[in-house]
């Protein structure tokens, strides 16, 4: 049965507003049924809860072919201690880099390392971890916001590149004002611009709905700007429709090497495999953490469709452990 449109677009708002529930996600969480079901969900797209879990993804994304990110999933930080215990984590993962023999940055939230608490306390945060991925040899990508946090991320990321231009940051197609930041973003020559869509609840003033059939349209034409820039870009969308658009316009010009293909973890597999073999340059994202609730449902909500997914996962977890059952009698 084919769910209208509508009904679609409204399922993923309604996600959205849940995700953001702080006593929703603490009542699931804290009721051991509901915590296994939402942690099951989560696997699809998460590379587990812990570093060595992350690690343990990026072999796997090497393996097959890509670069890799690693990013520890978390939520704005609203407690100081909390936002440098979380930082220690992103030094950790720096730490771990050095040895390692992949091309793999580190990307995160400016609030996860307390820049909702004090712009300047996120600052110092992030500074600390551009100076650790520096030395591992990698750098940062800034993640993108909600909109009403769009210019504090702009502002605190141009502080970084003052001493890490490498630093990247990431922009939103859907927002109306992204446009308008991409000029003000290329005017530095600092790291790569990752364009996404945008998942962000927001309302139509301030972005286009998620299903606004000329998103396609902002997305391709941001994109062409910054291709013909020449500045480093990833390309960040699992939409196969407009890849394809991207490619018949611009053709061998995404073979450049200033070029990459981005995707998460469970999100477009194949798709990225096969961008691959074709010689494109490619990332795939290793996300980890136990904080994975905005996270997950945010990436439901972008396609809710993917609800189905979840359920055939419930499913297929419910028949393992019947299976693991009747084994152990």
């Amino acid at each position: 049965m084919l769910i209208p449109p509508e009904e679609l677009e409204l399922a993923a708002d309604n996600l959205r507003a849940l995700a953001l529930d702080e006593r929703l996600k603490a009542q699931v969480m804290a009721t051991p049924a509901l915590a296994r079901i939402a942690h099951r969900i989560s696997q699809r797209y998460l590379a587990g809860d812990t570093i060595d879990s992350a690690f343990a993804q990026v072999a796997q994304i090497t393996a097959r072919g890509h670069r890799s990110s690693i990013e520890c999933v978390g939520e704005s930080i609203r407690d100081s201690d909390v936002a440098e215990a979380e930082t220690g984590i992103f030094l950790g993962i720096a730490e771990r880099l050095k040895s390692s023999k992949t091309s793999t940055t580190l990307s995160f939230d400016l609030s996860h390392l307390g820049s909702a608490i004090d712009p300047e306390l996120g600052l110092r945060n992030a500074l600390r971890v551009a100076r650790a991925a520096r030395e591992a040899g990698t750098y940062l990508m800034i993640s993108a916001e909600g909109s009403d946090r769009t210019d504090l991320v702009l502002e605190l990321w141009e502080r970084l590149t003052c001493d890490f231009p490498e630093t990247g940051i990431t922009l939103q197609a859907r927002l109306s004002r992204t446009p308008q930041d991409l000029v003000r973003v290329l005017e530095l020559q600092a790291g790569p611009v990752r364009l996404v869509k945008g998942a962000f609840q927001e309302p139509l003033d301030t972005a286009m709905a998620r299903n606004d059939p000329g998103l396609a349209d902002r997305y391709a034409q941001l994109a062409g700007a910054l291709i013909s820039s020449g500045r480093r870009t990833n390309i960040a969308t699992h939409d196969a429709r407009l890849i394809r658009r991207l490619q018949e316009e611009h053709g061998a010009a995404l073979l450049s090497p200033q070029l990459e293909f981005e995707m998460l973890q469970g999100l477009g597999t194949q798709q990225l495999d096969a961008l691959r073999e074709e010689g494109f340059s490619t990332r795939e994202y290793a996300v980890f953490g136990p904080e994975y609730w905005l996270y997950v449902l945010n990436r439901l909500a972008e396609d809710p469709q993917r609800i189905m997914l979840a359920v055939a996962d419930l499913q297929l977890s419910q028949m393992a452990a019947q299976g693991s059952s009747r084994s152990a009698n």
